[in-house]
């Protein structure tokens, strides 16, 4: 397989910290749209990895379990915090489940 620890714990790290920033209820900042393309970026390579190394069901998991994190963060990134409370300000669990979700299948790309 692909070298890919920097990009699972890019992505891992992006995940804890844009959902912990929305949580607090922080405003929009630029730098949290750079960390978001750079995640996309990474999503993009780990996907790479684990279809060279024919992962496929373990390529599926993670393409949905990214998938249903980048629908909060785009929201967020798109609209800010108001456009975001306003399509999910009453979800925050399902978000931090499915943040959740995304950080085991991470970790089990790592084992």
């Amino acid at each position: 397989m692909l070298d890919i620890q920097g990009s699972l714990d890019q992505l891992a790290w992006n995940t804890q910290h844009h959902y912990a920033h929305i949580e607090a209820q922080h405003e929009f900042i630029r730098i949290w749209a750079v960390q978001f393309e750079l995640g996309y970026s990474d999503m993009r390579m780990i996907q790479l990895a684990l279809q060279l190394d024919k992962q496929d069901a373990l390529l599926a998991k993670f393409t949905a379990a990214y998938q249903a994190v980048y629908a909060y963060e785009y929201a967020f990134a798109a609209d800010g915090l108001e456009g975001f409370n306003a399509k999910f300000g009453n979800d925050m669990p399902a978000y931090k489940t499915a943040a959740t979700n995304l950080l085991d299948v991470i970790d089990e790309i790592r084992a």
